[in-house]
């Protein structure tokens, strides 16, 4: 009995003890943010007072502050106070956050496309995301949004979107010849975000769309209608795997991000527009070459429903996949797309940096109803190459500038300019 009493003596003794030893964190401080609300990012930090100093903890948050819109930079400090316990100091270093945006591109035909946005990514200090574009490809488009990723708590957020695009939709047919549509698509859709840490992220929600297709002009096939209407709900959904870091405009890491696009409910002309599920998965792999060099690569695959219909979920286009190729020039059901470039810093002074990169844009597709051999044997094999040049800004998020000059390596004698705002991947 004197054993066991010793033994409870002694482990209560050294658990008091280690307690004792511990460096424990009376003070967390941040400064340097003056849009950003102090309360916010505490509420981010895993650090507290009371918490016991720990240096990976302090990192972590650091990087989870650098991931904000609102952060350029960040870093910390930490030092004994007379008590013996800690005090943690983060220092901000904040972007400029509302953020006009343009995208424009040019094809082998001359025909313009652009797009123009104002967002502002830290709304009421709090980064929540607010605003909407307005967009012209041969008619008029606009959207709105609104997200809160950490609206509820510290993990668990909100968004919202409303957006109608209308757009000259080509669609190619069996006998090669192009027909034109008036494409428009109001829809409304809700998120729920819940950020399980700082590299694991999942979003799900609901969007109703109502999509309306009418004859422009072009040489249409019989058994193709003049008008198709469909009202569409959908689950939607998104997964992020993230261990990226950035430093102002150099980033390293991985990323995968996987959205997915599925009809629960349809009601209209289905046999030609209902993609009963459309997902896609981006790989990104960012590498710091040297110290004013960057190597970036995505991997983009995309699989949908295959329907014989010509209007099939993937587009081959200047904006979205490969720089050069043109505005809308194919479609598919499944698509396999790499883009790799090395982008050089060639200028840095202050808040400016001038960046030059090299690229290859590559891509094939699926045909609509066709296998999954039309992949590989390179009938719908695209190959581009090109040269760019980025004008950034470092103290103002996603403040980049591009001009990209595309041209083809394979059959495809096109090629184009491509602008817009904000890095291509």
């Amino acid at each position: 009995m004197r054993l066991i009493h010793l033994v409870l003596f002694l482990s209560v003794f050294f658990s008091v003890n280690l307690y004792a030893q511990e460096s424990i964190i009376s003070q967390v401080e941040i400064e340097g943010n003056k849009r950003t609300r102090t309360k916010f990012l505490k509420r981010l930090a895993f650090v507290k007072e009371g918490s016991v100093l720990d240096s990976l903890r302090i990192a972590s948050d650091e990087r989870r502050f650098r991931l904000l819109p609102s952060v350029a930079s960040a870093s910390s400090k930490y030092e004994q106070l007379e008590d013996g316990n800690y005090k943690v100091t983060y220092t901000i270093v904040e972007n400029f956050a509302i953020i006009p945006g343009l995208n424009v591109s040019q094809d082998v035909n001359d025909d313009l496309a652009y797009r123009v946005s104002l967002f502002d990514f830290n709304l009421l200090g709090q980064n929540q995301l607010v605003g909407g574009f307005y967009s012209k490809n041969v008619f008029d488009s606009y959207g709105f949004f609104w997200e809160g990723p950490n609206l509820f708590t510290r993990k668990l957020g909100l968004g919202l979107n409303y957006q109608n695009n209308v757009l000259q939709h080509p669609i190619f047919l069996e006998d090669g010849a192009d027909v034109n549509y008036k494409f428009d698509s109001k829809a409304f859709e809700i998120r729920a975000i819940y950020e399980h840490n700082f590299n694991n992220r999942f979003e799900l929600g609901f969007n109703y769309a109502n999509e309306t297709y009418n004859f422009l002009n072009g040489e249409l096939q019989s058994d193709i209608p003049e008008t198709l209407d469909l009202n569409r709900l959908s689950i939607v959904g998104e997964y992020e795997y993230n261990t990226i870091t950035n430093e102002y405009q150099y980033v390293e890491g991985f990323r995968s991000i996987f959205n997915f696009n599925a009809t629960i409910d349809a009601d209209g002309d289905t046999d030609f527009l209902k993609n009963t599920f459309v997902g896609r998965n981006d790989f990104e792999y960012f590498k710091r070459i040297g110290s004013r060099g960057n190597w970036a690569n995505r991997l983009r695959l995309g699989y949908a429903s295959n329907t014989n219909s010509p209007f099939a979920a993937f587009a081959l286009d200047n904006q979205l996949n490969i720089r050069g190729v043109g505005n809308v020039v194919d479609r598919g059901t499944a698509s396999i797309v790499l883009n790799t470039e090395f982008r050089q810093i060639l200028y840095e002074k202050g808040w400016f940096a001038l960046q030059g990169n090299a690229f290859i844009d590559a891509g094939t597709w699926r045909e609509p109803g066709g296998e999954f051999s039309d992949l590989i044997d390179g009938t719908n094999a695209s190959l581009f190459s090109g040269l760019g040049i980025r004008f950034i800004h470092k103290r103002i998020f996603n403040a980049v500038f591009r001009i990209d000059y595309g041209f083809s390596l394979g059959d495809k004698a096109n090629s184009g300019i491509v602008f817009g705002i904000g890095q291509y991947f």
